[in-house]
């Protein structure tokens, strides 16, 4: 027999994690299109397209890990250990993940399979279609309708592709 209750809502504190790593995966996504749009007009290789995407989002968790730790730290007068600590990786981890998608298409270059100038125009395709997901997605729990959230979704969708025609017109 199914069990009929509902889950319990989440907590406020879930809630604002949930946000906190959500904002991380959106400035990360930003920063990666920006970095594949620069990568796409300098002349580097696979291995160098590679480790500067590894290298890029390595450096953004490390500085948000710092960044959270130092705050902790002189808030709270010691360092974020236990569920203070668990919460800043869980928050700051899509900082990682940013890298996975640009990653693998750039390993499909180094393969043959594609050229790296498609692989990387693929990722930022990738994460600008990401931006408007997730603003369609957030339109639509907001409960608008549809309209409205594609409307959000477009917009969040503008700063990607703004990301990556100032990153064209500057010329890296």
């Amino acid at each position: 027999m199914a069990d009929d209750r509902r889950a319990e809502p989440p907590s406020g504190a879930k809630i604002a994690a949930l946000a906190d790593r959500l904002k991380e995966r959106i400035y990360a996504t930003i920063t990666m299109v920006a970095v594949v749009v620069g990568l796409d007009l300098g002349d580097v290789g696979t291995v160098g397209a590679a480790g500067t995407v590894l290298t890029t989002a390595l450096g953004l968790w490390l500085a948000t890990f710092v960044a959270d730790q130092q705050a902790h730290r002189t808030v709270h007068r010691r360092l974020a250990t236990g569920h203070a600590l668990r919460r800043m990786l869980y928050v700051s981890s899509p900082l990682l993940s940013c890298a996975v998608g640009p990653a693998l298409m750039i390993a499909l270059a180094a393969l043959g399979v594609l050229s790296l100038h498609a692989a990387l125009l693929v990722s930022a395709g990738a994460g600008v279609a990401s931006l408007f997901l997730w603003g369609f997605l957030g339109g639509m729990r907001m409960g608008g309708g549809a309209l409205p959230a594609v409307l959000a979704g477009l917009v969040d969708a503008a700063i990607g592709v703004a990301v990556v025609l100032v990153k064209t017109a500057a010329g890296h």
